[in-house]
C-alpha cells in the first residue's frame, strides 16, 4: 500500500530532521545540518534494506518512489529560496557574487558542450 510509503518517508524525515539538529549542535552551528539529505539516505538505506528482505510490496515500492521523486524537487526549491533570501539580506556583493558564479558556470557548460562535441562528433 503507498500508504506505508508515505509513512517509512515521514519516518526517515523525523529521523533525519532530528540527527541534523544533532549534528548542527555538535558542531556549534544554530541550524539543522544535512537534515533532509540524512533522511533521503535513510529513505534509500530502508529501501534497500527492504528490497533485500523481500518486504518490498509494490504498492510499498510505489508510496516510497512517489514521494522520493516528489520530495527532491520540493527540497531544492526551498533551499533556492533561502539562499535568495540570505543573499538579498547580505547586501549587493553577495547578489553579485552569486550572479557571477551562475554567468561563469553557464559560459562553462558551453565551452564544454563545445569541446565534448567536436570529441564525440
Amino acid at each position: 500500500m503507498a500508504i506505508y510509503g508515505t509513512a517509512l518517508l515521514a519516518l526517515c524525515t523525523l529521523l533525519g530532521a532530528a540527527l541534523g539538529e544533532v549534528l548542527g549542535v555538535a558542531l556549534h552551528v544554530k541550524a539543522n545540518v544535512g537534515g533532509v539529505g540524512i533522511a533521503m539516505l535513510l529513505l534509500i538505506a530502508a529501501k534497500a534494506w527492504l528490497a533485500r528482505q523481500g518486504k518490498l510490496t509494490p504498492g510499498l515500492r510505489l508510496g516510497v518512489e512517489f514521494w522520493a521523486v516528489m520530495y527532491i524537487p520540493i527540497v531544492v526549491a526551498m533551499a533556492a529560496q533561502q539562499n535568495v533570501l540570505a543573499a538579498v539580506e547580505g547586501g549587493p556583493m553577495v547578489v553579485i557574487a552569486g550572479v557571477g558564479a551562475v554567468t561563469l558556470c553557464f559560459a562553462l557548460v558551453a565551452v564544454l558542450g563545445r569541446v565534448m562535441g567536436r570529441r564525440h562528433g
